[in-house]
């Protein structure tokens, strides 16, 4: 899709909430998603602004980008799925649950949704909205774009919250993440009651060195 046809979305079916999630793949954590719907007057200044994917933006950006977008949006929610729900029902439902979770705290409820990637909601928890799924929606929709910064800084602030409680996995640094040191952390305490049992690394104890 190209970006033109995302902005007539955008504009066509106003109010439309961006969706994008955070987390997915963590080895600890809940999995975050934002839904944000923007005034199409102040599209054009959000842009010169610079919101963009949340993963092209240093924290300190991500910081300063989520104040404005919190000040500028229509509705601004968080969803979360907990790692049970994770554990449960697989990364890929538990994700779609959080985006659902983060739409139906919207107020208004938005004419249509801007979904990243390529899966479709299941609407279970509120009525069905019309939806437009997007593959790398964060680089082509400034709402879609809105939600991955507002979704990866309300995660990110939370790992380093639980970072202080569970101790020894370098959290507040990888935020979830399975890095060298997060890895050779498991090898060494094991899994803490917030690590997804599925995402479980086959071996991992043989896999670091000692």
């Amino acid at each position: 899709m190209e970006r033109e046809y995302i902005r007539s979305l955008e504009i066509k079916h106003y109010p439309v909430a961006g969706v994008d999630e955070v987390g997915r793949g963590c080895l600890f954590g809940e999995v975050v998603a934002a839904a944000v719907i923007l005034p199409i007057d102040r599209l054009a200044e959000l842009e010169q602004l610079g919101v963009t994917d949340s993963k092209k933006l240093s924290p300190k950006r991500r910081d300063h980008l989520d104040r404005i977008i919190r000040e500028v949006a229509i509705a601004c929610e968080i969803g979360t799925a907990t790692v049970a729900e994770i554990d449960e029902m697989n990364i890929l439902s538990a994700s779609l649950l959080a985006m659902e979770r983060a739409i139906a705290q919207l107020q208004p409820q938005p004419h249509h949704c801007l979904i990243d990637g390529n899966q479709l909601l299941r609407f279970n928890l509120i009525a069905p909205i019309p939806q437009t799924t997007v593959i790398k929606g964060d680089s082509l929709s400034l709402s879609i774009a809105a939600a991955s910064i507002v979704a990866k800084v309300w995660r990110d602030r939370r790992m380093v919250e639980l970072a202080e409680i569970y101790t020894g996995y370098d959290i507040a640094t990888n935020k979830g993440y399975g890095t060298a040191k997060h890895r050779e952390a498991i090898a060494k305490l094991g899994y803490s009651n917030l690590h997804r049992q599925t995402f479980k690394l086959k071996d991992i104890a043989m896999s670091v060195k000692t």
